[in-house]
């Protein structure tokens, strides 16, 4: 229970956690973790990011102020990296009071607005 409420579903009930975790965890390999975990290590990694691509959309990058598995310090280490690029728009917001699980819990159209508010800025309505 600690790692489902301590990590999957931080900000989240007890309650709540074990649901979320009952309805979304899947089993899988771990590979794409350690792969992601040693892509600065590894250059022909398949976790290789072209941040500087020219062709790149805008992105947003939502984190959660209690979330645990991904803090605030690497979601915006990622942004810092991504913002590099000269070509598209990159953005971050933490939603306070919100863990790892912010887009599957009780609390996910508030992220969802989040994530429409933005979109729409770049989306032209006569299309």
């Amino acid at each position: 229970m600690v790692l489902v409420h301590g990590a999957f579903a931080d900000a989240a009930s007890e309650e709540e956690a074990l649901e979320l975790y009952g309805t979304f965890a899947v089993a899988a390999p771990g590979e794409p973790l350690f792969q992601a975990a040693a892509a600065n290590l590894n250059p022909w990694t398949e976790a290789k990011v072209d941040t500087h691509a020219a062709d790149r959309g805008p992105l947003l990058i939502i984190s959660g102020e209690k979330d645990n598995t991904v803090p605030w310090a690497i979601a915006n280490a990622a942004y810092k990296k991504q913002a590099q690029n000269e070509h598209a728009v990159t953005e971050i917001t933490e939603i306070p009071g919100r863990g790892h699980s912010l887009t599957i819990d009780s609390g996910w159209r508030e992220v969802a607005d989040t994530a429409l508010t933005f979109v729409r800025r770049f989306v032209d309505p006569t299309t």
